[in-house]
């Protein structure tokens, strides 16, 4: 077995009781159902917030948080140090070990906030921007608070309490979103971005404490919290692999190509990207605990992950193929024949965004079951093969930046993944392809009822009236095919959801 090699001394051997498949089943949905709902209403809410605010506020305000964002954002990263994912997935920690594993992680805030304090002048020189050095300072507060929910966070999610988790993050959203609101009306400029930041995150740490307190301890005897330490590293590694390869199309693509194809292709990327930000990204905020509460169990651990990958795909298939085909109508419809250099790269940004759609289940497979190192060695490898596949696609503009994600992440990246955590569950690839089997069907018939729609419009027809007709054509059609061909699923998902309503 590939994973940590040092495993905790345990002090205690009392450990959670295991929860049985049908709480697991329910414990699932109500996460997804409260998490979903938290963020959609918060997210409306932010949206119209933030359009009063950029009324308020100037671009250089937003210019100066977004350049001390380029440090703090990197900091984020490994802050957490990977220790909210070892305390869920080493479920053999006990009191002790999660008290120092809390301790560890204050003290790492600590040490942030006063890394903070020394690279915030020479961020302000590089920048010549001297209110850039006191954002920086100001907002590295959140590392501490950050630090300080890790142990409450981390136990609740534990525990499955996505009702609390979900309450404490609209929280924070609902602060950040009316203090900044208030702040700006008051005329603070930049400091209205940053204190709301700051005040929402204080919050939802105050929340979390409340709800799960736990003691913290000095991180003495090393050697017992070596192993979750080991564990966190690897999980660190690994995220700082993906944000380097998730990044760095637009960097070869501003470096090579310039201002207005990047600009092009970042809008491409952003709307290409909304059925795995909205759908898949609410799905993985919820399965790691589920995925760790059988991670001895293989046939839980195929179970999952089959009806996860068939229920996403159900979603993100029909969603990013949609917006492929109806790229250039809707292009020109929302922004005008300008940005006609963004059709071709989001076609193909939106085509690769349907595996990438369920390709992170593959990796939460492997870290819940305690398989980090070669999680972390696959994301390596990635990060070093991609970014060379962008830069030979800039031969042939965006178009060939986005051919690499389409070519080089189902053929080099995801197939290591998915090898793995076929293994570890004893899917059959087989199996696992059939259950994409569904959804790429009912995609294709759509596919074809989208383009027959298209084919069979008058010429005279303007933009507008030809992207509604196939939107609204494309949608039926999938809607039919999928209950005519999948009824008994239906049925038996809403028998769920009806059971879990009363």
């Amino acid at each position: 077995m590939s994973g940590t090699a040092v495993r905790e001394v345990p002090v205690s051997t009392a450990l959670p009781p295991k929860p049985g498949a049908r709480e697991l089943d329910q414990s699932l949905l109500r996460g997804i159902a409260w998490t979903g709902a938290t963020r959609w209403a918060t997210q409306l809410l932010s949206w119209a917030s933030t359009l009063v605010v950029a009324r308020l506020l100037s671009p250089t305000d937003y210019g100066l948080v977004g350049m001390a964002l380029v440090y703090l954002g990197f900091v984020q990263l490994v802050n957490e140090f990977g220790l909210g994912a070892a305390i869920v997935t080493r479920r053999d920690l006990n009191e002790d070990q999660i008290a120092r594993l809390g301790g560890f992680a204050l003290l790492l805030g600590c040490g942030f906030v006063g890394v903070s304090g020394v690279v915030a002048a020479p961020m302000a020189t590089f920048f010549h921007e001297p209110p850039v050095r006191w954002v920086v300072l100001v907002s590295s507060l959140t590392f501490l608070t950050s630090a300080l929910q890790i142990l409450p966070r981390s136990l609740l999610m534990r525990d499955l309490d996505f009702r609390r988790l979900a309450w404490a993050d609209g929280a924070e959203a609902l602060v950040i979103t009316c203090g900044t609101l208030v702040l700006a009306i008051l005329g603070l400029r930049y400091w209205a971005l940053v204190l709301g930041a700051l005040a929402g995150r204080t919050v939802s740490t105050l929340l979390l404490a409340t709800w799960r307190p736990h003691r913290m301890a000095w991180p003495r005897e090393f050697r017992t919290i070596a192993g979750a330490l080991n564990f966190g590293w690897q999980v660190v590694i690994a995220r700082i692999a993906w944000y380097a390869y998730s990044n760095a199309d637009f960097a070869v693509v501003g470096r090579v190509l310039g201002t207005a194809p990047l600009g092009a292709y970042t809008f491409g990327w952003t709307i290409s990207s909304i059925p795995i930000d909205r759908v898949t990204s609410l799905v993985s905020s919820v399965t790691p605990p589920v995925f760790s509460a059988v991670q001895q169990d293989p046939a839980a651990l195929r179970r999952y992950l089959r009806n996860l990958t068939e229920g996403l795909a159900f979603i993100t298939f029909p969603a990013s193929v949609g917006i492929a085909l109806i790229a250039g109508d809707f292009v020109q419809v929302a922004l005008g024949e300008h940005w006609r250099t963004a059709v071709v790269p989001l076609q193909l940004l939106a085509l690769s965004a349907a595996l990438r759609s369920v390709s992170p289940l593959l990796s939460q497979v492997l870290v819940s079951t305690d398989h980090t190192r070669r999680n972390m060695q696959f994301a390596i490898v990635a990060a070093l093969i991609l970014p060379i596949l962008f830069y030979a696609g800039t031969r042939w503009g965006t178009g060939g930046v986005a051919a690499a994600w389409l070519l080089g992440h189902p053929i080099i990246v995801m197939p290591m993944f998915l090898a793995y955590a076929l293994r570890i569950t004893r899917l059959r690839l087989a199996e696992y392809l059939r259950a994409l089997l569904p959804a790429t069907g009912a995609t294709l018939l759509m596919a074809a009822a989208v383009l027959g729609v298209r084919f069979a419009s008058p010429h005279a027809w303007s933009a507008g009236v030809r992207l509604t007709t196939q939107v609204l054509c494309g949608a039926a059609a999938y809607v039919g095919v999928v209950y005519w061909a999948h009824r008994p699923r239906l049925q038996a998902l809403w028998g769920l959801l009806q059971e879990l309503r009363s």
